[in-house]
């Protein structure tokens, strides 16, 4: 996140000069208007730089807001608070340099929102906007352990569905190895003996195909290979652009028994960083800018911008979801409740929680039926093999 050097009045008219760490100018002058003060100008620093570091794992960047958080509850000053940190020996090199320079700067005045913002490597636009709400509304103790507490809940949701997968993703990859081993290894020994019956003609189609499909993995495994770096290359590439990206976003909700999954995960971390945002004071049209971004889905996100226009017009959030398609009609109304209540942020979370449970309840399901389907392929996979070696001696067996 670059610096930005403006000039600014406060409320007194005088005029101040400095520096402030933002994602752009609108940003920076958000932030000003935040200190009471009106910018003159707002230039990019051309000594700035965006912090280039290591992305940080989230269970320790959840560790470091709790902890923080029960310093600063427990009276530590947040410079000592930081100190502490910065030492912490089950913390990364990359995360303990960071919160030494965050120390650095909060002691040379900067805010430890504002120090965050310079390493949007390691702490999100979630993180670093709760973190200045709560220091501008008083509540940043609070602000910090419902950070701590929404990234502590995606890791077990990320760790939830990497373990749902692994036993399927495991079947598959066995398959594809036993019947590479099969056709590199094993079927060739039977090539010499099935030779007369190739040139009489009398091979069966199976077995020819099989022999066909031994030969091409032998002799073209290295292009089979290099086919595949470069499509996996190719597609890589494609899914870092926009198109790449939204049309791979669009598959996945789209895609029959498992687009439901993608689509409520999508919803519900939107729904929660959304409610969390609004909890600790952050403005609605400022949380769904962050919270569409969180949300992980592209198609999702453009709604979420959609809807924004809207609401800066005066419409109300539920309609303008709705409107989008892709909100299940059971979150609208319950959004749509929950604005008349004026009960949106404690709502959302709560949604978020609905909505969790019933995904990992359909994840598992879904599951459950792929993994007697790939130990079935698989066996047909591997009963392929067997019986186009087989038919060749069995029909000679009953010729003689």
């Amino acid at each position: 996140m670059p610096d930005f050097a403006y000039v600014a009045r406060d409320m007194t008219g005088k005029s101040l000069a400095g520096t402030i760490a933002a994602t752009n100018a609108r940003d920076a002058a958000t932030q000003l208007g935040a200190k009471s003060l009106f910018p003159i100008s707002i230039t990019v620093n051309k000594g700035s730089q965006v912090k280039s570091t290591r992305r940080v794992g989230g269970a320790q960047m959840a560790s470091l807001y709790t902890q923080l958080s029960s310093l600063l509850r427990s009276g530590v000053p947040m410079l000592r608070a930081l100190t502490v940190l910065s030492t912490q020996s089950g913390s990364s090199r990359t995360l303990r340099n960071a919160v030494t320079e965050i120390k650095g700067k909060v002691e040379e005045g900067e805010s430890l929102g504002e120090a965050m913002a310079r390493y949007p490597r390691i702490f999100n636009d979630m993180a670093i906007n709760m973190v200045r709400a709560g220091s501008e509304g008083g509540f940043l103790e609070d602000a910090l352990e419902r950070v701590g507490g929404f990234i502590e809940q995606q890791e077990e949701i990320k760790g939830k569905t990497v373990g749902a997968l692994a036993y399927p993703v495991f079947v598959m990859t066995v398959g594809v190895v036993v019947v590479t081993v099969l056709l590199v290894a094993f079927v060739p020994q039977f090539e010499g003996i099935f030779e007369p019956m190739r040139k009489k003609g009398t091979l069966p189609q199976a077995t020819e195909l099989l022999l066909w499909m031994s030969a091409i993995v032998q002799q073209w495994w290295w292009a089979i290979l290099g086919l595949g770096a470069l499509a996996a290359l190719g597609l890589n590439q494609y899914l870092k652009t926009t198109e790449g990206k939204r049309n791979a976003d669009m598959l996945k909700i789209k895609t029959p028994l498992i687009g439901s999954v993608f689509l409520n995960l999508a919803v519900s971390r939107f729904c929660r960083v959304l409610g969390t945002l609004l909890q600790n004071g952050v403005p609605l049209l400022r949380s769904l800018e962050i919270s569409r971004l969180a949300a992980g889905n592209i198609i999702l996100s453009e709604s979420v911008l959609a809807a924004s226009e809207e609401i800066s017009a005066g419409e109300r959030l539920a309609k303008q979801l709705e409107k989008s398609g892709h909100f299940p009609q059971t979150v609208v109304e319950m959004i749509s409740v929950a604005e008349e209540s004026n009960s949106l942020d404690k709502v959302l979370v709560t949604i978020s929680d609905n909505l969790e449970r019933t995904t990992f309840r359909r994840l598992e399901t879904v599951v459950r039926l792929l993994e007697p389907v790939m130990l079935l392929v698989l066996a047909a996979m591997v009963m392929f093999v067997v019986m186009a070696l087989m038919l060749p001696i069995i029909s000679g067996a009953g010729a003689g």
